[in-house]
């Protein structure tokens, strides 16, 4: 059995939100990432992305990550990732798909979740 993602969006103030994933992004998820993003970012300005559950990441869920990067340059709204962990960053990192997101730092002395 494919494991589940949970993705969640709470409003933050108006014309932003927070959307969280938790489990696998990968080929089986995608879609549901994708779509949650893309309607995100057609109801609000600003979007930020917590990776802090994330247990794995492929590429087809970097694709999913990049078509929301994309839809939110053309609609000239704000995509940003948070609590980015080591093994996405490096995937953006090899991939030289860093550059298409704003990355917020962890604060001081927080780190971000691990499963």
């Amino acid at each position: 059995m494919y494991d589940t993602i949970h993705v969640g969006v709470q409003t933050t103030s108006p014309g932003s939100c927070r959307v969280t994933m938790a489990g696998d992004l990968d080929l089986y998820s995608a879609p549901t990432v994708r779509d949650t993003l893309r309607e995100a970012l057609s109801d609000h300005g600003r979007v930020v992305v917590d990776c802090s559950r994330l247990s794995f990441i492929d590429c087809t869920g970097l694709s999913a990550l990049l078509a929301a990067a994309r839809t939110a340059k053309a609609k000239g709204a704000e995509l940003r990732l948070c609590a980015v962990s080591r093994a996405l960053a490096r995937l953006l990192r090899l991939s030289h798909t860093a550059g298409a997101f704003t990355i917020e730092p962890e604060p001081a002395g927080r780190t971000p979740h691990r499963p």
